[in-house]
């Protein structure tokens, strides 16, 4: 765990001149609206962008989202996602803890599967990754929203944070409305539209050709159902609107670091500030809400090192959900589920969990996708670690062909989690020209440039299961190879097939490592090394506005889906 930041520089502010004033007092959280979430029914999932096989699949259940004493739509479920290739087999697999804090033990919700996807495993052999198979149900109607019955009102406590022994992931007191959110119901109906030309593109029985763009049309193996990708990616530019609360002073909110290990964070909080397409100053006409605080300025600014002590910072967190609940009628009406956060620090996690429902019921966009730490893949979104050392990455950009590349598998890094130990002990200093693993590179070598004559990258974790390697081998056209077992959901993999042009190995296949990477044939190489060239837009950061496509819209467009599986119900007039 990245427990503190070691210089300014590796921190360097995106200086957006943004200056508000300072609202971030501790507040009561107030109940004020109805709310009626559709329930997440795993009776009635379809699969967004996966293709049903002949392997038996099993979808675990999932928890269901609605208030106390209120009953929730059953929407069928139009996400089903995890990037794992392979499940533990009920074996229980390998869990991995943060160091200095076990954060799985006082965040995660409910009980293993009652959480998480079962996924299948197949019989592929040396190593390459079974496939993600999930059966599609039928498409059902759309199914009219479920209005609360609510008690007489009453004050409610504040939220505590979600634990273990939760059997929901929302628990609410609803208080009566006194009439109809019009906007909202529009909101949802818009939803709803989009939603079913999704499902449309989904079936696709006519295999219509592709449609048309100017920029990009999504085509190829690299996407588990590019047609419908795409149609999702139209209709979210068409539809989808983000609220950017204004509350909160820069740094710790409205900034964060744009050359680091931590970039993607303050990446893409600098470009919601700048986003005008996607982004609404009208809070009745969002879809969706952005919380931007950023976690690393949080450990920069408020955390006193070496202590151990995060209360700080989950209580500036808090503190802040109770004004934005307080001054506005958004969280209360869906318990924070289309409300988003994003930090690439690793206490990301573990911080969420300083509100129950952000925890429990937001989307929380992390570079730390631990699904043994409470990341659910159906409702979290994973974001790519990206080191950036300058404001582009354009530097970082393209190798040579396969024949121009005579290292098998390449490694330098740290001796630290549970994985790069068995990685280092079984390959380090072997003495083998086409197997480059070591701890640290001798003076002048150059990273890149090993990566660059490298076929295979591998891509072990380290105290957390994110790696900023798995985008550099992607930049450098270097097959990566991610050491796991399973347990980190893979960026974008509700669009992605990475077993397409990644290769996945188990931490117990390290030792025969080298036998899983010659089994890849010369052919299949070169066919997943283009794959690799072709999926790096979706990777890129670029140093000026976004472009469609790139790694910001690829987030946005994680949200969108999310965001999709949620119905908020206007509550009826009273009389």
């Amino acid at each position: 765990m990245r427990a503190t930041i070691s210089s300014a520089a590796s921190c360097l502010p995106c200086l957006h001149g943004h200056g508000r004033g300072m609202a971030a007092a501790a507040a009561c959280l107030v109940t004020v609206t109805i709310l009626a979430l559709a329930a997440l029914d795993p009776r009635t999932q379809a699969s967004w962008f996966l293709q049903s096989s002949s392997s038996s699949s099993s979808v675990s259940s999932l928890s269901s989202l609605h208030p106390s004493g209120g009953g929730g739509g059953g929407a069928e479920h139009l996400l089903v996602t995890s990037s794992s290739y392979f499940s533990d087999g009920g074996t229980g697999g390998r869990r991995r803890k943060s160091r200095g804090k076990d954060v799985h033990e006082e965040v995660q919700v409910g009980h293993g599967d009652d959480l998480f996807l079962s996924l299948t495993s197949s019989s592929s052999g040396h190593g390459a990754p079974p496939q993600l198979s999930v059966t599609p149900a039928a498409a059902a109607p759309e199914p009219k929203p479920v209005q609360a019955v609510a008690p007489a009102p009453a004050p409610a406590p504040a939220p505590a944070p979600a634990t273990e022994s939760s059997d929901e992931a929302i628990q609410a007191t609803p208080q009566v409305q006194s009439r109809r959110d019009v906007k909202l119901e529009r909101l949802e109906l818009g939803l709803a539209k989009a939603r079913s030309a999704i499902m449309e593109a989904i079936q696709n029985k006519d295999k219509r050709p592709p449609l048309a763009d100017k920029d990009y049309v999504p085509m190829g193996p690299i996407y588990r159902n590019a047609y419908a990708f795409h149609r999702s990616y139209l209709e979210m530019e068409k539809l989808f609107k983000v609220y950017v609360y204004e509350e909160g002073e820069p740094p710790v909110f409205h900034d964060g670091p744009c050359r680091s290990i931590y970039s993607t964070e303050g990446r893409f909080i600098y470009s919601m500030e700048m986003e005008t397409r996607m982004r609404t100053r009208d809070p009745d006409l969002a879809h969706a809400f952005f919380l931007p605080f950023s976690v690393v300025k949080m450990v920069k600014m408020i955390y006193e090192p070496n202590s151990h002590d995060m209360g700080p910072l989950k209580r500036t967190v808090s503190d802040y959900i109770g004004v934005l609940s307080s001054k506005y009628p958004y969280w209360n009406r869906s318990l924070g589920a289309d409300h988003f956060m994003l930090s690439c620090h690793d206490w990301g996690p573990y911080i969420s969990s300083a509100n129950g429902h952000l925890f429990g019921n937001s989307i929380r966009v992390l570079c730390n996708a631990n699904t043994s730490e409470g990341f659910n893949p159906s409702k979290d979104v994973s974001l790519p670690e990206i080191n950036l050392r300058s404001d582009t990455v354009d530097r970082q950009i393209g190798g040579p062909s396969p024949s121009r590349r005579p290292i098998l598998a390449f490694f330098a890094g740290g001796n630290h989690g549970p994985v790069r130990p068995s990685l280092l002990a079984h390959w380090k200093g072997k003495g083998l020209p086409d197997v480059q693993v070591s701890e640290y590179l001798p003076h002048g070598v150059s990273y890149t440039e090993m990566m660059r004559r490298s076929r295979f990258c591998l891509c072990p974790g380290g105290y957390e299961v994110a790696s900023p390697r798995l985008a550099e081998a992607i930049y450098l056209g270097c097959v990566p190879v991610v050491v796991d077992d399973g347990e980190y959901a893979l960026p974008f993999a509700d669009v992605l097939d990475w077993g397409k042009f990644a290769v996945r190995m188990r931490v117990a296949d390290v030792p025969r490592m080298r036998e899983v990477l010659e089994a890849v044939s010369p052919r299949q190489y070169i066919r997943m090394q283009r794959r690799v060239r072709a999926v790096r837009r979706h990777f890129m950061v670029h140093g000026g506005k976004p472009r469609r496509y790139d790694a910001f819209h690829m987030i946005l467009h994680s949200v969108w889906l999310r965001r999709l599986n949620v119905r908020i119900a206007a509550a009826a007039a009273q009389g």
